[in-house]
């Protein structure tokens, strides 16, 4: 058990962006039942639960809330997350500047690891797993100097990436995912944590003529976080990490034998306000999405909060689909190909 961040509860869909709501019922802590057979790591008001075998193609990681029901992490972990309360203590006002908002992120791959965990849009309850190309499990190459990804990588829920809307500056539209985050805290996450972050800036990356935005944030209780408030600061108190940021995503691909990414407004990073405007449309698109006014690109909308969405589902429908799921079990061995160094 990891004791973490206290997130908001789930507001209903019809909340607009800047007031969604927030418990104030005391909180209780879930315990792991059945242990012998599955994992449980705990995130406050969030729980995950491993199912299948790590390092395989049916490893999932499932997500429960504090009441001990299975939730979508796409779709019933608020995106919004300075409304929270903390120890029995009244919920905070929310800030007047959107661009002061924190965000709940949820984490699906650890800096310096090499699977490609990722939330499964299109699988009921959208689990974490690992991606699969042409039958294998995706891992990143290490290209020199760096090892694996090298930020915590995740995605902001209730956002998504229209691929039926064309960008007005880059003309590109969206890849039919949450809006990605790279989270640049010094502490090592792990996948399925939520933390709450604040937003610095925003990459517009172009993966093979699809908008792939990718949202610069901190972790809110991370002790640079006070002094880290906009690109400009990361800027020069990191000197290189943007830089190698873009390099990053430039060639992480290229290994695979895929051209490098290319990216809107010559590679340049977009500041907060600019960002949280993207993360706000890109919430637009998700409430028409599990709203069903909008083509859904096959993304699975089943949840158990959003109170306008014909997608959702009962407590006990949310528990068959995770039990339906193989049991967990030890974890598979990695080939030793993935520590291999690439220099591009």
């Amino acid at each position: 058990m990891r004791p973490l961040l206290m997130l908001p509860s789930v507001g209903c869909l019809a909340i607009a962006f800047g007031s969604f709501s927030a418990s104030r019922t005391k909180l209780v802590t879930q315990t792991a039942v059945g242990a012998h057979l599955l994992y449980f790591r705990k995130t406050m008001h969030y729980q995950t639960e491993e199912r299948g075998q790590p390092h395989s193609p049916d490893y999932r990681i499932y997500f429960k809330n504090s009441d001990g029901k299975y939730i979508s992490p796409f779709h019933d972990i608020s995106l919004k997350a300075d409304t929270e309360q903390d120890n029995d203590l009244p919920a905070k006002k929310p800030k007047k500047n959107e661009s002061e908002m924190l965000f709940n992120m949820v984490v699906e791959v650890p800096r310096w690891s090499n699977a490609k965990m990722e939330i499964a849009t299109k699988e009921p309850l959208n689990p974490i797993k690992q991606d699969v190309k042409k039958g294998k499990l995706r891992y990143v190459a290490n290209i020199f100097p760096h090892k694996g990804y090298i930020w915590n990588y995740g995605a902001l829920p209730q956002t998504w990436e229209d691929p039926n809307h064309t960008d007005k500056e880059t003309h590109c539209c969206g890849d039919n995912d949450p809006i990605d985050v790279c989270e640049i805290g010094t502490q090592v996450c792990f996948p399925g944590q939520v933390i709450q972050v604040k937003v610095l800036g925003i990459l517009a990356m172009i993966d093979e003529g699809e908008m792939d935005w990718k949202v610069i944030a901190i972790n809110a209780k991370d002790p640079d976080a006070k002094n880290l408030n906009s690109i400009e600061d990361v800027r020069k108190s990191r000197p290189g990490h943007l830089e190698a940021t873009v390099d990053w995503f430039r060639k992480y691909k290229v290994p695979d034998g895929k051209p490098e990414n290319q990216f809107g407004f010559n590679g340049q990073f977009k500041d907060k306000d600019f960002a949280v405007k993207i993360i706000k449309s890109t919430h637009e698109h998700w409430r028409a999405l599990v709203q069903k006014q909008t083509n859904s690109g096959g993304i699975e909308c089943k949840n158990i909060s959003c109170c306008e969405s014909p997608f959702k589902c009962s407590a006990d429908e949310a528990r068959d689909v995770v039990e339906a799921a193989p049991a967990f079990v030890t974890a598979h061995a990695v080939s030793p190909n993935v520590d291999k160094w690439h220099f591009v």
